[in-house]
């Protein structure tokens, strides 16, 4: 296992890899992701992260960006260029994005799935 240095990431996008997304091309999408941003030489300042399951099935297959905190669902292979230039600009793929940070924590985009159920 790689110990990485992340000393001058800028990004840091987590891929779900869990039981659904993974019936919805995790692999593929976490492959097409990385290639992308190898594309644009911006393997210094973006950091992946393979995750398990991040409680967002219904979105599948999840994908999530930090430090501008905005969760994507329903990606495919398709989206990952477009989702890395996105991600490298600062901008928010609003096709995608079903939560971002705000002022009051999370906000549901209308893109997102249903809101799930609420934590106790």
């Amino acid at each position: 296992m790689a110990t990485w240095d992340l000393e001058g990431t800028k990004h840091h996008i987590l891929i779900c890899n869990g039981s659904t997304c993974t019936q919805h091309n995790a692999d593929a999408v976490t492959q097409s992701i990385r290639e992308a941003i190898r594309a644009r030489n911006a393997d210094a300042t973006v950091h992946t992260t393979r995750t398990r399951c991040n409680g967002r099935c219904d979105d599948a297959c999840v994908v999530i960006v930090y430090p501008q905190a905005t969760w994507y669902g329903r990606m495919d292979c398709v989206d990952a260029q477009t989702f890395v230039a996105h991600v490298l600009d600062q901008r928010v793929m609003h096709t995608n994005a079903t939560f971002v940070w705000g002022a009051d924590g999370f906000a549901q985009t209308a893109r997102a799935a249903p809101t799930g159920c609420k934590k106790t």
